[in-house]
Formats: C-alpha cells, sequence, structure tokens
C-alpha cells in the first residue's frame, strides 16, 4: 500500500522515520512519499520537500514566508492528487497539516491519520471542528489527551509516546556497541537545549548562555538542533566556553547533572533520562509574553513533563521571567543532592509510569495497516 507522510519539523523527522519502519514491518509493500527530513529519506522512499522549507513559528517569519508556506500546501495537494496513496499520514505541525487534511477530505476518498495530535488543550481549541470533520483516525502520544478530546465527543487512541521508544532505542545502541555518553569529561556536565527553530534559539540562548557564564567546576554542552547550520550558533557562542555537539542530544544530556531546556518536546526527553532541569521559554516582548499566558495558553503548565504529571515537577520560566538571572537561581540548586534536585527526579518517577511502556510506533503502524486492511482492530 501506498503511504504519504507529513512532518514538518525535526522532531516530526524523527518520529515519522520510527512509524515508517513500523509500517514497513506490517506492511513488506509499503510505497512511501513525503514531506519530511533525513531520518525519513534513510528509511527509504521519497521526500518531495525538506522540513527545513515548512519550519516557520510565530506571526512575523510566517507572514514574512507566507508566499513559500502557500506555494508549499499547493503543492503538497497536488503531489497527494497525483500519487493517489491509500492513506495521508499527518505528524503534528497543525497549521500546514490541518488545511491539507481538509483538502484531502475535500477532493479524495482516502483516510487521513493524524499521529501526535494538535495541543488543543494548550491554544486554538476551535480546531476540534476541522478534526471532527477531516481526521479519520487521530493516534495520541500524551495520556491527559484521551481525557480532553472525549470530553469533547471524538474518540483518541493513546499510543504511547514515541519519545519513550527513541530513547529505549538510545539506550540499546549504547549497550550493543559500547558507544560512549557524550560527557566522558571529568567535569560534570550541564547540557544546553535551546530549541529547534532560529526563533527560538535566537531568544533563548543569548539568556542560557549569560545564566552559566563564570561557573567553574562544569562543562557546557550545547545540543545543536538538525537543521541549524554552525554558522547561526557562531554568532552567540563566540567568546564562551560552551561545546557545541551535533545529532546526538540524548548522549548529550546523558550523564550531564543538570540541563537547561526550551519548552517542547526535549523536556520529557529530559525527564525520561532523569536529568534534572530548568524549563525556559522567552517571547519576543514582556506584554506578548503576558497576553499568552492570560488569552492563548489556556493550561497551568507549558512543559510536557508537567502537563503529564499533573503537578509542578520541573520549573518553568516564561517570558520575562526567563532571564539569566532566573534561570542560574533555579539551576544552582539541582547541581548538589539537594531536595530540590531529588524532588525532580521522584517526580519524574511519576511520569515515567504515565508514559507507559515503548512501542508507540508499532501500535500507531499496526492500527493505521488494520484500517487499510479493512480490519476491526
Amino acid at each position: 500500500m501506498k503511504y504519504y507522510l507529513i512532518a514538518g519539523e525535526a522532531s516530526g523527522d524523527l518520529h515519522g522515520s520510527n512509524l515508517m519502519r513500523a509500517i514497513a514491518g506490517y506492511d513488506r509493500d509499503a510505497e512511501f512519499r513525503f514531506f519530511g527530513g533525513d531520518m525519513m529519506k534513510s528509511v527509504g522512499g521519497i521526500c518531495v520537500r525538506h522540513y527545513r522549507e515548512l519550519a516557520y513559528m510565530g506571526f512575523w517569519p510566517v507572514l514574512t514566508h507566507l508566499g513559500i508556506i502557500l506555494r508549499n500546501r499547493s503543492l503538497c495537494c497536488q503531489d497527494i492528487r497525483k500519487w493517489q496513496p491509500d492513506t495521508v499520514i499527518l505528524i503534528d505541525y497543525p497549521g500546514f497539516n490541518l488545511s491539507i487534511a481538509r483538502k484531502v477530505r475535500q477532493n479524495m476518498q482516502v483516510p487521513v491519520c493524524y499521529y501526535i495530535s494538535p495541543k488543543l488543550w494548550a491554544w486554538k481549541g476551535y480546531r476540534i471542528r476541522n478534526i471532527r470533520r477531516d481526521v479519520t483516525r487521530l493516534f495520541s502520544i500524551l495520556p491527559f489527551e484521551t481525557e480532553y478530546f472525549g470530553r469533547r465527543g471524538y474518540k483518541v487512541d493513546y499510543v504511547g509516546n514515541p519519545c519513550v521508544d527513541a530513547i529505549e532505542n538510545y539506550r540499546r545502541e549504547v549497550e550493543n556497541t559500547g558507544v560512549c555518553r557524550e560527557n566522558a569529561e571529568k567535569m560534570p556536565v550541564i547540557a544546553i537545549l535551546a530549541g529547534s527553530r532560529r526563533q527560538e534559539i535566537a531568544r533563548n540562548l543569548p539568556q542560557m548562555l549569560a545564566a552559566v557564564r563564570g561557573m567553574e567546576g562544569y562543562e557546557f554542552v550545547l545540543a545543536a538542533a538538525p537543521g541549524i547550520d554552525d554558522s547561526f550558533y557562531d554568532g552567540f557562542l563566540n567568546g564562551s566556553n560552551v561545546r557545541v555537539v551535533r545529532g546526538r542530544t540524548y548522549a548529550v544530556l546523558d550523564g550531564a547533572r543538570a540541563a537547561l531546556v526550551t519548552s517542547g518536546t526535549a523536556t520529557l526527553e529530559t525527564s525520561i533520562l532523569r536529568i534534572p532541569q530548568v524549563v525556559c521559554y522567552r517571547l519576543p516582548a514582556d506584554k506578548m509574553a503576558r497576553l499568552f499566558r492570560f488569552f492563548v495558553l489556556k493550561t497551568k503548565y507549558v512543559s510536557l513533563v508537567n502537563l503529564v504529571a499533573g503537578r509542578e515537577v520541573v520549573p518553568e520560566l516564561l517570558g520575562a521571567d526567563m532571564n539569566s538571572g532566573n534561570v542560574r537561581a533555579h539551576l544552582l540548586p539541582l547541581l548538589g543532592d539537594t531536595p530540590e534536585r531529588q524532588a525532580q527526579l521522584d517526580g519524574y518517577d511519576d511520569v515515567i509510569r504515565k508514559l507507559g511502556p515503548a512501542g508507540a510506533s508499532e501500535k500507531t503502524a499496526c492500527r493505521i495497516v488494520s484500517l487499510l486492511r479493512g480490519s476491526t482492530e
């Protein structure tokens, strides 16, 4: 059967590649065509557009690149109609993907599957109308989403979280190959994860660097985001003692004493690896941060760690609160054997239990293939 996948950023590329491998295990004749990245390319199939041409976030970047976004959307719709897949699989990236779902429903008779559902519980809850109308099957990776969507009359499948799968695969690789962790230095490491998009990095990284400036006895390691050139980081790192590592985020985190993490999937990955963290997310302006908190964000927390736990496990510094002084003040207690450090580790155990075992890609692949074969599974 023919599978058309759409992933618009680095995390979607990772989870899309794992899903493709799992689908191929259930359907030996599987053909793939996709908007994605290098990890999906490594599985096979045809990459129509790389996610680097799609990953724009925020009002101004979207507005200034609107022509590119609209052309890519048109290309995607035309390519789907021409290729005539048996299903379209959308991976996160709701602004783009929900518009594709609508076009597919209007013009074709193929099921639309959504893997990694839009975060309607945080913002833009009105999109539930689009999902009810245009999405055949939605596969959730956050346990609290089943109740959220259920209260709104839409049944979703919780399949587990792919971060659990990815970290289990990493640990298996380390065990089988003897590959060392990135942190083999004598000094303890503080890991820095500043986001996956240029806008995020430009806002967050300077404050993170200022927070650790002058700290002695630690090595500082920045995990570079896929698709972001080294030259972009150089503009922020000149004169600093921060080491940049590319393509080994888990190895950077694994064994680190603590981490500074821009809010997103990375916060959950850090918790599964059981590394104490400070969650950082700076918005373009203080006023926008207040508007975001009170009028846009519909949840008490912004980090996936706290959302899954249902309580504050890790500190969240949002907007104007995300400054070098606050970051440092929250980081320092995590570096020793302190109650603050232990409280985070205990909270992580609760998060890991709620996420459940690995197997998200396998479960999703099985259910998609069963749907296409007419099974009631």
